[in-house]
């Protein structure tokens, strides 16, 4: 795999014009030649060209004769899933993930773990580790594996190839440089070219692919609040040096408005639920807190709100309309079509999705607010290692031939 498609979206013609026939196919196979010329706009001989290529490269294959409509019957094209296969890993609030698909994107292997901590030095050992089991199961896949991908926190300046990791000090972030050669270890270790990207970028490009349909091609994926992953006009959005998406502002200053400001990455519930549960109770005067305090976990928050406790409800509830608000600057911003809710704070369920709704119907412009649809990540828990899973599939895509 070519460095330089690691660098961004600086591809050729030939490799985009990959990227439109092998999507076509990827999509909407088993699909004809003329099919995919008017799905995506070059012409037959055009695609009939870049099509033998592929069938010579095995990365599709001819299937059954389609129904004609008069003459000789079109063979029909379909991805050879098989010929290749990827590995993601990634990071969400509740777990660290990783998964090898083959080419279409079909989990193959996985493997889950709950996540150990937030320190980078904890976060790059269960990388690691995930790595490892990974390739230890997809023994008959590895000859055929691509690349590995990383979803990972922080900003990720990939013009240096430099992730600066949020940590927190005292009541406060601080941005840290990893230290770590994470991608120097994982190809020196696994002999297989590694792309590290933001984690809400991934997720976001894993939604648009594998989840939605080819026409939604501005998206929004909020990764809990802390930052977001951008597809604008169907392309991932990096900004300049690559760390477009971090919604916080970034200072030692507390002067800032609470929704520009940094916060958990769980929107402060736990620390919320802890708090009000020493004292608080319902109407009839009983305690409101379901939750031993020495076991409470996020998950176990959203738990409690899904089966009614009125403390878990309110707090879930509170967390949406702050994140709504971001997300309503975020909507104002760059009207979407889409926003996604993920990262892992979508478990909290339709109470928080409301609670975004209703504060982006409230805040942004009608025009903004109505063309806008607003939804749980569809990907879930996987959504970060299938994203890096399938930004492998795609360079792959963009590769063959060149």
């Amino acid at each position: 795999m070519k460095e330089s498609y690691f660098k961004g979206e600086n591809l050729s013609e030939r490799a985009r014009k990959n990227l439109f026939i092998l999507d076509a196919i990827r999509r909407r196979g088993p699909i004809s030649k003329t099919d995919i010329s008017g799905l995506i706009g070059l012409n037959v001989v055009t695609v009939s060209n870049y099509v033998d290529d592929f069938l010579h490269q095995k990365i599709v294959f001819e299937k059954e004769f389609d129904v004609s409509k008069g003459g000789r019957r079109p063979l029909l094209l379909d991805l050879n899933a098989s010929s290749g296969y990827t590995m993601g890993i990634g990071v969400n609030l509740l777990n660290t993930i990783g998964v090898v698909t083959d080419l279409s994107g079909r989990i193959v292997h996985k493997v889950k773990k709950d996540k150990a901590g937030c320190h980078v030095k904890e976060v790059v050992d269960s990388i690691l580790e995930i790595a490892g089991e990974l390739m230890d199961r997809a023994k008959n896949e590895r000859p055929r594996i691509r690349g590995i991908g990383i979803g990972i926190a922080g900003v990720v300046d990939s013009r240096r190839e430099k992730v600066r990791w949020p940590e927190r000090v005292g009541d406060s972030y601080h941005y840290v440089d990893v230290t770590i050669p994470l991608k120097d270890i994982l190809e020196r270790e696994f002999r297989y070219p590694v792309v590290i990207e933001n984690d809400a970028t991934v997720a976001c490009f894993g939604e648009q692919w594998l989840a939605l349909e080819s026409d939604v091609k501005d998206l929004v994926y909020m990764f809990s609040g802390v930052g977001c992953g951008l597809m604008l006009n169907n392309e991932i959005y990096r900004g300049y040096s690559g760390c477009a998406g971090e919604v916080a502002i970034h200072s030692d200053r507390r002067q800032t408005p609470y929704f520009l400001d940094r916060w958990e990455a769980d929107c402060g519930i736990r620390e919320e639920y802890l708090k009000l549960s020493k004292w608080s109770k319902d109407a009839s005067g009983q305690k409101g807190a379901s939750l031993d305090p020495e076991k409470v976990t996020l998950g176990s928050i959203f738990e409690a709100a899904k089966k009614g406790e009125p403390l878990a409800i309110d707090i879930v509830r509170k967390a949406g309309q702050r994140l709504g608000v971001r997300t309503a600057y975020l909507v104002n911003l760059l009207n979407p079509q889409m926003v996604i809710i993920g990262g892992g704070i979508e478990q909290a369920g339709i109470a928080l999705i409301e609670e975004i709704r209703q504060a982006v119907g409230e805040w942004c412009f009608q025009e903004a607010a109505g063309a806008v649809k607003i939804i749980p990540s569809r990907l879930g828990e996987d959504a970060i290692a299938l994203g890096a899973a399938s930004l492998i599939i795609r360079h792959t895509f963009a590769e063959v031939g060149e």
